[in-house]
C-alpha cells in the first residue's frame, strides 16, 4: 500500500518543478532572447531575412561606435547628468522623507499624493510642463535643466524608499542619542545615516538607473544640444537611417548599468523596506 504522504511530497515536487521551467522559460522569452539578439546584431554585419545568422561577424561596429566622436559625448552626458540626478535627489529626498516619517503634520496624505504626482503623470506631459519653465529661466538645452528635470522624475521613489528606511527606524535609539547628548548633526551622522544606509544606498543606484535610461524628458528640454545615450539610441532607430546594429550596442551599454545596479541593489536592500517604499509609487 503506497505511503499518501509520499504521493503528496512527489505531487509537490513535480508541481514546483513545472513552476520554475514555466518562470525560467518566461525569463529567457522576456530577457534572455532579446538580449541575445541585441548580442547578434551588434556583432553583425549583414543579416537579412531569411537567414538565421548573420553572413559575416565583425567587431567593427563596436570600435565605429566606441572609437567614434558620437557615442562618447553621449556617453560622458549620461554618466554626468546621472550622477548629478542621484545627488540632487538625495539631497532633497532625505529632509522631506524624515519630515514625512517622523513629523505629523495637516494635509500629510495630500501631500504623498503631490510628490508622488511625477510618476503618476506621464514624461512628455512633465517634459513638455517643466520646459516651459526653464525656457523662461534661460535653462533649456543644457546641462542643468536636464538635470532638474530628471530629478523630478527620481525624486518620489528615492522619497517612497527613504521614508520605508526612516520609518524601520526605531524611535527609541533616536531619544537615547539625544539623552546622551547628541545634538542633531551628530544624531544624523552617526544613527540615522548608518543604519538607513542600505534605503540610502538602493534609493540611490536606482535613481541613478532611472537617469541614464531616461528619454522623454531629456529629449524634450535638451535635444538635439544635450545629447545622451537614450537619444542616440533614438537617433539610430530613426526609419530613414535605420542601423540595427549601431542600435544594438549602445542598447547592451545601456543594459550593463541596468544589470549591475539591480544585482547590487537586491544584496544590500531589506525585502520588507524595498516592498513598503516600492508599495506606493
Amino acid at each position: 500500500m503506497t505511503d499518501p504522504r509520499r504521493e503528496i511530497r512527489q505531487i509537490a515536487k513535480e508541481e514546483r518543478f513545472i513552476v520554475s521551467g514555466t518562470l525560467f522559460l518566461g525569463l529567457f522569452l522576456v530577457i534572455g532572447l532579446p538580449v541575445a539578439l541585441m548580442a547578434v546584431w551588434s556583432l553583425s554585419d549583414r543579416w537579412s531575412y531569411p537567414d538565421l545568422l548573420p553572413e559575416n561577424v565583425t567587431l567593427d561596429r563596436w570600435h565605429d561606435v566606441l572609437d567614434g566622436a558620437g557615442l562618447q559625448p553621449a556617453l560622458l552626458n549620461s554618466l554626468v547628468i546621472s550622477s548629478a540626478v542621484t545627488v540632487l535627489t538625495a539631497l532633497i529626498a532625505l529632509p522631506t522623507a524624515w519630515a514625512m516619517a517622523k513629523f505629523r503634520m495637516p494635509g500629510k496624505r495630500a501631500l504623498e499624493m503631490f510628490i508622488l504626482a511625477p510618476s503618476i503623470i506621464p514624461g512628455i506631459v512633465v517634459g513638455v510642463s517643466v520646459g516651459q519653465v526653464l525656457l523662461t529661466f534661460g535653462l533649456a538645452y543644457s546641462l542643468p535643466g536636464v538635470v532638474l528635470v530628471q530629478t523630478i522624475g527620481t525624486l518620489p521613489l528615492m522619497i517612497r524608499l527613504m521614508i520605508a528606511s526612516f520609518e524601520a527606524l526605531p524611535d527609541e535609539l533616536i531619544h537615547a542619542a539625544r539623552s546622551l547628548g547628541a545634538g542633531a548633526r551628530g544624531m544624523i551622522i552617526h544613527v540615522v545615516l548608518p543604519l538607513s544606509a542600505p534605503g540610502l544606498m538602493a534609493g540611490g543606484l536606482l535613481s541613478f538607473v532611472s537617469s541614464f535610461e531616461e528619454f522623454d524628458k531629456t529629449f524634450i528640454t535638451g535635444a538635439p544640444v544635450i545629447q545622451t545615450l537614450p537619444i542616440k539610441l533614438y537617433t539610430y532607430l530613426d526609419p530613414y537611417s535605420l542601423q540595427f546594429p549601431l542600435a544594438a550596442i549602445v542598447s547592451l551599454i545601456l543594459l550593463l548599468p541596468v544589470l549591475v545596479v539591480f544585482v547590487l541593489a537586491g544584496r544590500i536592500m531589506r525585502d520588507d523596506v524595498l516592498a513598503s517604499g516600492m508599495g506606493k509609487v
